[in-house]
């Protein structure tokens, strides 16, 4: 990742930014494919889509990384709660529980 004040111009900014977005959608197709784990393994162990608990932590995770990295907190939150629900959907679909 390229230093935002070493962009000098827009051209390189965009490049920059669609870099990011790439390598962004790297990690959530990554995400995706840990949640296709995560529903094999509930499924064995009888575990529910939704552990409440979990959630909370993952949340709170993002805030407190969001925080770290100097972006607003409550925009990590509202993006991980839609990632997490779309998570939930996704185990529950495969758990055969939707």
């Amino acid at each position: 990742m390229r230093n935002p004040a070493d962009l000098g111009d827009m051209a390189a900014l965009r490049a920059e930014i669609d870099a990011t977005d790439k390598a962004l959608s790297a990690l959530l197709g990554h995400r995706a494919r840990l949640i296709s784990r995560a529903a094999e393994l509930k499924a064995e162990n009888g575990w529910p889509a939704r552990i409440a608990d979990r959630v909370d932590e993952v949340i709170a995770n993002a805030m407190a990384h969001a925080e770290a990295e100097g972006y607003d907190p409550a925009l990590a939150e509202s993006l991980w709660r839609e990632l997490v629900e779309w998570s939930i959907r996704r185990e529950e679909t495969a758990l055969g529980r939707e």
